[in-house]
């Protein structure tokens, strides 16, 4: 079974207690160009059964509209996240149940030109989620 997940772009987030905190979350178009924005990544994973007590490899990657990675104002490469998460099984849980695992990518503020980008989420090399926005002049 594949995972279920839901990614929302959202000017800050944190997760505590096996919660997502999210300041202006859902949005889509940012009206400053070359203006530092916040940007974070809220992520719910609903991790299959047989996929938990296992670790899992995550990685974000912010794309242009020609899929070419984006490179941020006095960044030093491209902008990208990437790290591990692993959920067990509580005590109790009828055998089946997906079991979230909520992530968060802060990214600081970002400077972008106006144009179209991705936000295109990995889990185990395998593309499981995409958030798209835009740059208006």
């Amino acid at each position: 079974m594949p995972m279920d997940v839901t990614m929302l772009l959202c000017d800050a987030a944190q997760e505590a207690g096996g919660k997502l905190f999210i300041l202006g979350g859902g949005w889509s178009v940012i009206r400053a160009p070359h203006v530092p924005v916040p940007m974070s990544l809220a992520i719910k994973v609903a991790v299959p059964w047989d996929e938990a007590n296992q670790s899992h490899q995550v990685r974000v990657d912010l794309l242009d509209d020609e899929g070419q990675p984006v490179i941020s104002d006095g960044a030093p490469g491209p902008i990208t996240a990437d790290g591990r998460f692993e959920v067990g099984r509580p005590p109790g849980m009828k055998p089946g149940t997906p079991i979230d695992a909520p992530l968060v990518m802060n990214f600081g503020f970002l400077s972008l030109e106006a144009g179209g980008y991705v936000w295109v989420l990995q889990i185990d090399n395998q593309e499981v989620a995409r958030a798209a926005f835009r740059v208006m002049k």
